[in-house]
């Protein structure tokens, strides 16, 4: 199989003073073995629209380790416009020392139901049950390798967003059912446009999987701006799709202002599950500039659903009364000495490293804009 070997830039190594971020005590890994900290390994780059094998690379929103394959699953975004729907298998080549190259080695395309791959919006047939992909999330299934993926939908033509469960090659296997509450509407109620299925994590034991929304449905009060926070459902459900609990998760205001005119969010990008009640939440803000430039802001707290009012059975959050869950910030991605920090959108439990400690990896969406950068960042899970 034909395979490209990214290996610029280099790795960036960096005082282990100003990456040893210290995290809760309280938090913890799978199998309940305590987090006591993060330390950056280095970074790799992927480089604007690099082709392979006759797809171009980019929009890389979700990213997995297949532990049966030694590989790492990481697909791409891309609505079917460049290329069809697709996911690319690879391995990183990374130690506790240093993160030295990424390469990649295969690139599968989704398929739907009837067997043919996603079409964009403009050659899709709505009418027959096509969809037009938005795939944000990718997980590996720790029973048989199998992939689940979510997708955003497309609210401006009436599609819902959605969970599938596919083969190691992207061939469709099943839909999982998801709340109606998520559906989009041609009334403001349900998921907004672009804001829905962002984040998806098996749950420590395997049996069952965390869903995790972008932004808040409309019903469940406004976006955050950079003077007041927001909220978002992050859900859990069995794999026949029967809820299992639902909580609120409060995400912060926007960290800092755009330009006059200019956009500014703040939103869930990523979950991954640590344990069978806390789960880790990449918040993920783009703050645009005078020149249209975004700056990121990215934080990845620790949710915590025990004491958490299970909000399944409310139909909306505004106005209601509950008790969110728990959070506590345990990385700022400014703060460790990055030249940069992009449009993380993916993060991922890795392989243990030759110490004998876990591993962590992270990876940006550059949009397929000159812009922004593909970055996959290395951590030992001290």
């Amino acid at each position: 199989m034909k395979q490209s070997s990214l290996r610029a830039p280099r790795a960036r190594l960096i005082p282990a003073l100003a990456i040893a971020i210290l995290l809760s005590a309280c938090a913890s890994f799978p199998h309940d073995a305590p987090i006591a900290g993060l330390r950056l390994i280095g970074e790799q780059r992927i480089a604007l629209k690099q082709p392979f094998e006759g797809t171009t690379v980019g929009g890389l929103s979700g990213i997995d380790y297949d532990a049966a394959s030694n590989s790492w699953v990481m697909e791409s975004d891309d609505r079917s416009e460049i290329n069809p729907a697709r996911f690319y298998r690879a391995t990183l080549a990374y130690d506790s020392t240093a993160f030295s190259a990424v390469t990649l080695n295969s690139v599968h395309f989704f398929t739907q139901p009837d067997g043919s791959r996603y079409p964009n919006l403009a050659h899709a047939k709505l009418e027959r049950g096509d969809q037009v992909p938005d795939i944000e999330t990718i997980r590996v299934d720790p029973q048989d390798g199998s992939l689940w993926y979510g997708s955003e939908g497309n609210r401006k033509v009436g599609l819902h967003p959605f969970v599938r469960h596919a083969d190691r090659d992207g061939r469709y296997l099943a839909t999982l059912p998801t709340p109606p509450m998520f559906n989009v509407s041609k009334n403001e109620v349900g998921s907004r446009n672009n804001m829905s299925f962002e984040g998806l994590s098996f749950a420590s034991d395997g049996k069952s999987l965390w869903l995790g929304m972008e932004a808040a449905l409309y019903q469940d009060g406004p976006l955050a701006t950079p003077d007041h926070g927001s909220v978002v459902r992050i859900t859990r459900l069995d794999r026949a799709g029967k809820v299992l609990g639902q909580y609120a998760y409060a995400i912060e205001p926007v960290a800092s202002r755009p330009a006059p005119g200019r956009e500014a969010d703040n939103g869930v990008s990523e979950i991954l599950a640590v344990n069978d009640r806390q789960v880790l939440v990449v918040e993920r803000a783009g703050v645009e500039n005078a020149d249209g430039i975004y700056t990121n802001h990215v934080r990845v707290y620790a949710m915590d659903t025990e004491g958490a009012t299970d909000i399944q059975a409310m139909p909306a959050l505004a106005g209601a009364a509950y008790v969110p869950a728990r959070k506590r910030l345990l990385l700022d991605l400014e703060k460790i000495g990055l030249p940069r920090v992009d449009n993380i959108e993916g993060i991922s439990w890795g392989p243990r490293l030759e110490n004998g400690r876990r591993s962590l990896v992270m990876i940006s969406d550059d949009n397929f804009n000159a812009q922004q950068v593909t970055q996959i960042l290395a951590f030992e899970v001290l």
